[in-house]
């Protein structure tokens, strides 16, 4: 073996491993970019039921209300996330969701029971749920089928 050899197989771990890391960095730093990302309703959507999952490619939101406490449910775990309600008018009302357990689960009470209570009420809402640098954004409406 000559030292040429030599000094390739002693140099080539140390720059397999300044790549792997330099690749680490730049998808961080990828991931890290601002950008938009819609969401869609992924088949008919009725919140109060627990049927409406909004879908952008293998980041899934499931959206339910149970007893006036509307709960964000996703498949990556998020930054942020509000939910608008929005009247007849198209004025919308901002609610900041909480986390609680886990940044998988956003809670808060919000009047939506309420305003969809009878079988066949139809009501427009908005979300934005913050991930990194991205933004996923929907505008979709709820309809209760029960």
């Amino acid at each position: 073996m000559n030292r040429h050899t030599k000094i390739a197989l002693f140099v080539a771990p140390f720059l397999i491993l300044g790549g792997y890391i330099a690749s680490d960095f730049y998808m961080e730093y990828k991931a890290q970019e601002s950008k938009v990302i819609e969401l869609a309703s992924f088949g008919h959507c009725d919140i109060i039921n627990q049927q409406c999952i909004l879908k952008s490619g293998d980041f899934q939101v499931n959206i339910y209300d149970e007893k006036g406490v509307t709960t964000v449910n996703s498949t990556f775990p998020l930054d942020s996330a509000t939910l608008f309600l929005v009247d007849k008018q198209d004025n919308p009302t901002a609610y900041r969701l909480g986390m609680l357990d886990s940044p998988y689960y956003w809670k808060r009470n919000t009047p939506l029971r309420t305003l969809i209570s009878n079988r066949g009420d139809k009501y427009k809402l908005r979300l934005i749920a913050n991930i990194k640098g991205g933004q996923y954004i929907s505008e979709f409406y709820t309809q209760t089928t029960k």
